[in-house]
């Protein structure tokens, strides 16, 4: 291994997606696959604050992230925010629950579709039901709730993407479930998942909340899969976008590289953590946090203050006790 080297170059997509295929593999190699709820309650319980989070924010909720830590684990909520924020978050959070613990459950998928419309439903119902409850789409009407296709048309997106027409919804969910079963068998399935995501958002089955319901959707066929689930965090809400109108032209090369990059992250921040011990070298991602990012651990690794191995995947790696150390001794240099 190289020691306290840092080194410069973008890697390719292909190389980006085929490092998160074999980092999955030797999790499942390694330690058995994705945790268990039951197992690691914290774990999940992080995904599950930051995609409510994240997710909603996209779509413009603006409620800040400790006010989702507030509400999700004490029921309070805090701020001045607008009773359908909060009824936002709590409907996303019940939602991406109902998924993962769907995902985990067992594996009765692999004899049937990957992802039903039923389950599309359900994953729509929980989480759009609390805020139209209190506050409905005003132009829905008795048969566009939670749960159920529109009935209305959707005039073209501002980029270009035109939904199909409202009649033409259930025969087009019924199609886009069936191609999304081949996910599993194809070769480069990330973005062969990113090509069905955006093809989801295009027929906007939904009268609201295709967005929040697409992206749980994703979510529910990668954890069935043994992927650790995504979050596309607000601060890349016009890249995304970006990404997704690419993908509706026919490439749909950027919205999968985000994907894969989203998916790595969720597994060195929040799974990689769980099964490695204090000692256990692992990517610098799995190591940050809100005082010390990846950025600061570079600079402390060039500087030679944090102890560190260079892999032959270029990747650098630093331990708990290592990370530990060096805010001691800057700690020290600190009040020094």
């Amino acid at each position: 291994m190289q020691h306290n080297k840092l080194s410069g170059g973008r890697p390719s997509r292909e190389s980006i997606v085929q490092h998160l295929v074999d980092a999955v593999g030797k999790l499942h190699e390694q330690f058995g696959g994705l945790p268990a709820p039951s197992d690691a309650d914290q774990v999940w319980g992080e995904i599950w604050v930051h995609e409510a989070h994240h997710s909603t924010a996209i779509e413009g909720n603006t409620l800040v992230l400790s006010q989702v830590e507030r509400l999700l684990s004490d029921g309070q909520a805090v701020g001045n925010g607008e009773l359908r924020e909060y009824l936002e978050v709590t409907g996303y959070a019940t939602a991406a629950r109902w998924v993962y613990s769907q995902a985990l459950r067992d594996n009765d998928w692999v004899d049937r579709d990957i992802v039903t419309l039923t389950e599309i439903r359900q994953i729509h119902s929980l989480a759009l039901g609390p805020a139209w409850d209190a506050v409905p789409h005003p132009a829905a009407s008795e048969n566009e709730g939670p749960g159920s296709f529109r009935r209305h048309e959707i005039a073209r997106f501002p980029g270009g993407m035109r939904p199909p027409s409202w009649v033409e919804v259930p025969g087009a969910m019924s199609d886009w479930v069936a191609s999304v079963g081949e996910i599993a068998r194809t070769e480069n399935f990330i973005e062969v998942l990113a090509s069905s995501h955006s093809e989801f958002e295009r027929i906007h089955p939904f009268l609201d909340g295709n967005g929040r319901t697409g992206r749980l959707v994703v979510n529910l066929i990668l954890v069935r899969l043994g992927y650790p689930p995504l979050i596309i965090y607000k601060r890349q809400r016009a890249k995304y976008l970006a990404a997704l109108r690419k993908a509706d032209e026919g490439s749909p090369g950027a919205l999968g590289e985000m994907f894969a990059r989203a998916i790595t992250d969720s597994l060195y921040r929040f799974i990689i953590p769980t099964h490695a011990g204090k000692d256990a070298l692992v990517p610098l991602a799995a190591l940050a946090s809100s005082s010390l990012n990846v950025a600061s651990m570079k600079a402390a690794i060039d500087r030679g203050r944090l102890r560190a191995q260079k892999g032959d995947d270029g990747k650098w790696r630093s331990s708990r006790v290592w990370i530990d150390e060096y805010l001691e001794s800057k700690y020290q240099r600190d009040r020094d």
